[in-house]
């Protein structure tokens, strides 16, 4: 019997490879699932089998915690399998995820250029913590390729995006994003935390690298921190050797989390997707709400491409109630499902006020210089009934503007 689930003569579908890929068949102690390793060390035979490791005679093999874990290696496999990597290296956050490889790609004197709607910390990091490095950023509006283009240096090394983007659920186009790197010779980096390799596979549209907030979607249950970036074996070699020297390494138990978590990835997937898509057509028709911000409908600007290079458009329905801050808090205290609070991908539904929650310090005038309305409401779907979740929204619209 093969060790790995062989690649079958027809490609597999999404929730096979989501319970099989990156698993040896047999496992310690005959398990069926992934043990934790649960090991800060790890011991040798004798002085000559540690000599043939690090000369590369020796099957290759973890000599210490801070380089990895076997139930670490087996979620990467994993992962790697769903995203059509080639590699795959896990972090103790997403952001960890972000940083190392930010920190592997540039250099002072070199220059990055990321669009506007980027996660608001990536683009604090590039901003505030690389400045102090001698690195340059330039920032670049949402869908303006020609800016992005325009953007681009001599020292420019990496080009960072996202896509759907938080809150608004913008698409980029991956395709002209990852020929623009390309003919600049400049490495591209997306934030798919939103998307999932369910929905979207960056690298086989041309991307160098793809990051996840694995706390998210992949892990499905808001019980675990974790962060992934993905891409060629090369590339993810070099950002490997400096996780190593900064440390920045998952926990087992994390790991093993994240494993057990993506056998039901391609369910909770489709059933968030499909509930999501329910929300967003049901707040569309509300006349209390004045506009919806979800890929999956027609009305949203990026509609086309999202069918072009999605299966599905996502977990994560935000919106704009007819109203001001108070309203929108009146909608989101209303709610008797979703939970308030921060994160999303989990099996519960969450909501809250991105004004309130993520840019509460700000002014609202700082809110909306980069667009963060006090009306907007970010809803992000778990798996409960669609007919459930969607009558609790209509009671809270009518509760909150009776």
């Amino acid at each position: 019997m093969a060790d790995h689930l062989e690649p079958p003569t027809k490609p597999v579908g999404p929730s096979t490879l989501a319970v099989h890929g990156g698993e040896p068949r047999s496992k310690p102690a005959h398990a069926l699932t992934t043990p934790i390793v649960q090991t800060a060390t790890y011991t040798w035979a004798n002085t000559q089998e540690l000599k043939d490791h690090f000369d590369g005679k020796s099957e290759a093999r973890i000599d210490y915690g801070r380089y990895g874990n076997p139930t670490q290696r087996i979620a990467e496999a994993k992962l790697a399998a769903l995203d059509s990597a080639g590699d795959c290296l896990l972090f103790a956050s997403g952001m960890a995820a972000m940083t190392t490889t930010l920190f592997a790609l540039l250099s002072r004197g070199t220059h990055v250029v990321v669009t506007a709607d980027s996660y608001r910390r990536t683009r604090q990091f590039l901003n505030q913590t690389l400045h102090r490095y001698g690195i340059e950023v330039s920032t670049v509006p949402p869908g303006d390729y020609e800016a992005l283009e325009d953007a681009i240096r001599p020292t420019t090394r990496v080009l960072v995006s996202e896509s759907p983007t938080n809150p608004y659920n913008r698409v980029l186009d991956l395709e002209r994003f990852a020929a623009i790197g390309r003919q600049h010779r400049v490495r591209t980096v997306i934030d798919a935390t939103f998307a999932t390799p369910y929905n979207a596979r960056p690298l086989e549209w041309g991307v160098d690298f793809v990051m996840h907030s694995a706390t998210k979607f992949l892990g499905g249950h808001n019980d675990l921190l974790a962060g992934a970036v993905l891409g060629s074996r090369d590339l993810i070699g070099g950002i490997r050797a400096l996780q190593a020297t900064t440390g920045a390494t998952v926990d087992p138990f994390a790991a093993y989390l994240l494993v057990r978590g993506l056998k039901t990835f391609a369910l909770r997937m489709e059933r968030q997707n499909a509930n999501a898509e329910r929300l967003a057509e049901f707040l569309a028709a509300h006349p209390r709400v004045e506009r919806v911000h979800y890929a999956g409908l027609p009305s949203h600007p990026g509609h086309d491409i999202a069918k072009k290079q999605m299966r599905g458009f996502g977990g994560v329905v935000s919106f704009e109630v007819r109203g001001d801050l108070e309203a929108a808090s009146r909608v989101v205290d209303a709610c008797t499902i979703p939970y308030i609070a921060a994160s999303l991908g989990g099996v519960e539904s969450l909501i809250e006020q991105p004004a309130i929650m993520s840019f509460y310090e700000l002014t609202t005038d700082e809110r909306l210089e980069i667009g963060i309305k006090d009306n907007l409401i970010r809803y992000s779907v778990g798996i409960e009934d669609a007919d459930d979740l969607i009558a609790d929204l209509a009671q809270a619209l009518e509760r909150a503007f009776a």
